[in-house]
């Protein structure tokens, strides 16, 4: 099952003197084949915990071992997992926490984690990373648009019709029974105390999901440990991500096309548009394609850069390189549209251009390289977001306050 119960220290991060009220927790996680900026967030959260003090095990499981599954017994984990349950219970009687806290569970984890870590008396923390309780695909687009098809339906037979997930039938119908079958045992609103959305946007569609409006709470990502700010002196505009159609890519590419100035774009991240950056690259010696980057390259160059580029044509849940820009002072340039209209400011942090549109993409970036001094002050506007909201001990302190009351629901149930 390769799964991890660790209780390393704070991975060579500075100590600080233990939080009065150190608790014992256990993060569990389904990793994802393809690293991700969920993933980055876990080993975030995980370090930061253990910095305040905090007894920490994780509990994870990699999608990988799909590879050797057939579809049969895939499908049947995605729903029940017995075997992750039974191991999940092992720990929980070697570790005793106080709290479980759950981000991925698709599909090898899977909710019968919960009902073990009830049964356990642990009380169940969720954050959801994307849509997946309400959209087979987790990010709530198909076919080059935003869909809410699924949104509130207790069974999201639009996205078996449509074969949202992995473009499967079979996929799709399994993670669809997935979704119903819990829906129906009462797991969402019965089996978790506490569900962590990232933003008042993403909180808004779960609850048009049918999630309980009393057991949703709001906490941002943050980045851990402060990078410091770069000096911006780069001049060129930055994309990081994956390079897929729901991140925007030909919007990205098409507004570089429309653009007269001399202004470089750098793209960091691998995908199935790849090859289309690659012919963009090839023939625009402004764009240089670097692909997939270690994290500690990725803060060097938000640092360098004159601005970050989120084109997203999908709503985003919370965009983890957004608050790295901001950790950096580098201001954003975000399509009006979910939760990235909400964490940019515009006009103050950043830009907000219409999504998909390539023309006010373009607009937008030449003009803000042009002005020097608006583009400084938005710098200054950035890096002081970040300190106000996404430092590690503001995070802890809404974390802290999120455990003690899923533990109170706990207690009184």
């Amino acid at each position: 099952m390769n799964s991890v119960l660790t209780h390393a220290a704070d991975g060579g991060q500075r100590h600080r003197t233990p939080h009065p009220a150190a608790m014992r927790i256990l993060v569990a996680h389904n990793y994802y084949q393809q690293a991700g900026g969920e993933d980055e967030q876990v080993a975030v959260e995980v370090a930061m915990l253990r910095s305040f003090g905090h007894e920490v095990a994780q509990f994870s499981l990699h999608n990988n071992a799909i590879d050797a599954m057939n579809r049969l017994a895939l499908a049947s984990r995605t729903i029940w997992n017995r075997s992750s349950s039974l191991e999940l219970t092992r720990l929980l009687r070697t570790h005793r926490p106080q709290i479980v806290h759950f981000h991925n569970t698709f599909p090898l984890i899977s909710p019968a984690a919960y009902w073990a870590a009830r049964a356990e008396g642990a009380a169940v923390v969720q954050t959801l990373h994307n849509f997946r309780l309400c959209c087979i695909n987790a990010v709530l687009f198909r076919d080059g648009r935003v869909c809410e098809d699924c949104l509130g339906k207790a069974v999201p037979w639009p996205g078996i019709l449509h074969k949202c997930y992995r473009n499967s039938l079979g996929a799709s119908s399994a993670t669809a029974t997935m979704v119903a079958t819990h829906r129906l045992l009462g797991t969402w609103q019965k089996a978790v105390d506490v569900y962590i959305a990232l933003s008042e946007f993403s909180r808004g569609k779960l609850l048009q999901g049918g999630l309980p409006a009393d057991k949703i709470t709001v906490k941002p990502n943050f980045v851990y440990p402060d990078p410091g700010p770069g000096n911006g002196n780069g001049r060129f505009a930055l994309f990081v991500g994956r390079l897929s159609q729901e991140k925007g890519i030909e919007t990205l590419l098409a507004a570089w096309r429309r653009l007269r100035d001399d202004i470089q774009l750098k793209i960091v991240g691998d995908g199935p548009l790849a090859q289309q950056v690659r012919e963009a690259a090839a023939a625009d010696g402004r764009i240089e394609w670097l692909g997939y980057k270690p994290l500690d390259f990725v803060h060097r160059l938000l640092g360098e850069a004159a601005v970050l580029l989120l084109t997203s044509r999908c709503y985003e849940n919370f965009p983890r390189v957004a608050v790295e820009a901001f950790a950096k002072g580098t201001p954003v340039i975000a399509s009006r549209l979910g939760a990235m209209a909400e964490i940019v400011e515009d006009g103050r942090t950043g830009l907000h251009f219409e999504p998909g549109d390539a023309d006010d993409l373009a607009a937008k970036v030449g003009g803000l390289l042009a002005h020097p001094s608006e583009l400084a002050q938005m710098r200054g506007a950035a890096r002081e977001r970040f300190a106000q909201n996404f430092i590690a001990e503001t995070n802890h302190d809404m974390l802290m306050a999120i455990y003690q009351r899923a533990v109170g629901i706990r207690h009184a149930a």
